[in-house]
């Protein structure tokens, strides 16, 4: 099993938390004002050099004003579409 911060999944992760940061108005600076963290914090998660723990999923979730529960079922939601297709035309 590969690591997952190298996985296609969390990327869907880092694109879908860039783009409600984005859809919030806030940089990465405003976002870490308001975890309480520094610049760099939101930076190395964007960029994936850290990966995210549910607990801090949860808090930059409620941070942007979004609820994580329904952030996460759009993200497994994406992961097993992608799996599926992934699966399509694969001998068994």
């Amino acid at each position: 099993m590969q690591k997952s911060l190298h996985s296609l999944e969390y990327q869907k992760v880092l694109v879908k938390l860039i783009a409600l940061r984005q859809k919030a108005g806030m940089t990465q600076r405003d976002l870490a004002k308001k975890l309480a963290r520094e610049q760099n914090f939101v930076w190395r998660i964007e960029k994936g050099e850290r990966r995210l723990d549910v607990v801090e999923f949860f808090w930059v979730c409620q941070a942007l004003g979004q609820d994580a529960n329904r952030i996460y079922k759009e993200l497994v939601a994406a992961f097993q579409q992608e799996s599926q297709e992934s699966g399509k035309g694969k001998a068994g």
